[in-house]
């Protein structure tokens, strides 16, 4: 190997690995939200329904194709397109981070959710924009290692924001707001480094540095007509549909069954995080060989036979800790291994002309598409049963499995007309 290709290597790896430590920044609300504040709220006396209408606060992941646009289209030069966004939202972040440590240290309920809302938005708005760094930096073969590193790096970031720093602060006697005061201080190490980086212009930056805004949404609309991308989005937003019904429900009910909190947060949000990081380098270095599609094809099917532990825990249970933690790890390797190459996918759909606007919007549906089943699925659970939901959760998987398949086949004139124009080098007309 030359000194150049060595040098540039390098220069790679460290590229991907700051975009992962940038996921994982994202990653530590939305995985307190999703994997340790609905145990605290079961714990404090809150009804399953509201538990799992807690779920909305994660909100402005839905609603972030709204204004990705304005991402896309504005920045501070000096600091760097991408930068100009990540650098103020690792700054908020941190504000609240440390207001939400203040709320649970008082004890004050409504002002740790509005605080967890906050911070979502601003690790949606961050997440916009690191997208469309990783659409920058990331093509052909780099782009399986590339989202394994941004799925690994987010779920790593959910690992610790709902798992390990609750485990730690249960352990360590430091109560529960030192959760988020380590949150802030893991924000502060990457802004620190983000601070370092120079963010240089990568292929497709630049060319719509000055597009309106009009140009970037009438783009977006022409993608939308074609045959190719509906299917994509389409697919993107059914293929977590299944697991979106369990999700909510699995703490709530293994705290009915006499698992502490942090019993909880070391099986599923640790063991089982870790299982997925697991699945999403698997997933990630098995698309340097293989096809995205025929991955997904093989992994949609595997899916739904995993979907049945989390059921056989909850019916036939309680199982010892060091069980349910290994049923966890093998449910989430499943799971993170098909996130990671439905990432790779809807990459390698995204039109690098406006990069950070078409896969927030790939994005968005992705998250529209499992938020309604997860804000019911508590109510389904009361009226039908918790058994009703864990069934119909491994049907839509069958379904989404058969409907990938079927979909999957596209006339080749439709694959050539979407491949011509992803590829054309003008940027949109204003």
């Amino acid at each position: 190997m030359t000194v150049r290709k060595r040098i540039s290597s390098l220069t790679l790896l460290a590229r991907i690995s700051w975009l992962g430590l940038l996921y994982l920044v994202q990653g530590l609300p939305f995985g307190f939200q999703a994997n340790a504040l609905s145990a605290l709220l079961r714990e404090r006396g809150f009804p399953l329904h509201t538990i799992t209408l807690s779920t909305a606060l994660a909100l402005p992941w839905s609603l972030k194709a709204i204004w990705a646009p304005f991402v896309d289209r504005f920045h501070w030069p000096r600091l760097g397109r991408r930068k100009s966004w990540i650098v103020p939202m690792q700054i908020a972040l941190i504000a609240c981070a440390m207001g939400a440590a203040l709320a649970l240290q008082r004890a004050q309920v409504i002002p740790l959710l509005l605080l967890i809302f906050a911070m979502n938005f601003c690790a949606a708005t961050m997440d916009i924009a690191v997208d469309g760094l990783a659409v920058d930096i990331l093509a052909g073969r780099t782009l399986g290692v590339g989202n394994a590193a941004q799925v690994v790096g987010y779920k790593i970031g959910m690992m610790m924001g709902g798992g390990l720093l609750v485990w730690l602060a249960e352990t360590m006697g430091w109560g529960s707001s030192g959760v988020f005061s380590g949150m802030a201080g893991i924000i502060g190490i990457a802004l620190f480094f983000t601070l370092l980086v120079h963010e240089e212009k990568e292929r497709g930056q630049g060319q719509n540095s000055h597009t309106s805004l009009r140009s970037i949404w009438i783009a977006l609309l022409d993608l939308t007509k074609l045959p190719a991308q509906r299917r994509l989005l389409l697919l993107v937003a059914t293929y977590k549909a299944g697991e979106s019904l369990i999700a909510p429900l699995l703490q709530p009910l293994l705290i009915d069954q006499g698992f502490s909190r942090s019993e909880i947060a070391y099986a599923i949000g640790t063991i089982g995080m870790a299982g997925s990081i697991l699945g999403s380098l698997m997933s990630g270095l098995w698309a340097l060989r293989v096809e995205i599609e025929k991955i997904l094809s093989l992994l949609s099917w595997l899916r739904i036979g995993v979907l049945g532990l989390p059921w056989l825990i909850v019916a036939a249970g309680p199982f010892p800790i060091g069980l349910v933690a290994a049923a966890s790890a093998l449910e989430h390797f499943v799971a993170g291994s098909v996130t990671t190459a439905m990432f790779a996918w809807m990459m390698q759909h995204t039109d690098r002309r406006i990069g950070a606007s078409h896969y927030t919007l790939l994005a968005t549906v992705e998250v529209l598409g499992k938020s309604p089943l997860s804000m019911v699925a508590g109510s389904l659970a009361s009226w039908a049963g918790p058994g009703t939901c864990f069934g119909l959760a491994m049907a839509l998987s069958t379904g989404w499995a058969l409907l990938f398949r079927t979909l999957l086949q596209a006339p080749e004139e439709a694959r050539c007309q979407e491949k011509n124009f992803l590829e054309q080098d003008k940027a949109p007309a204003p």
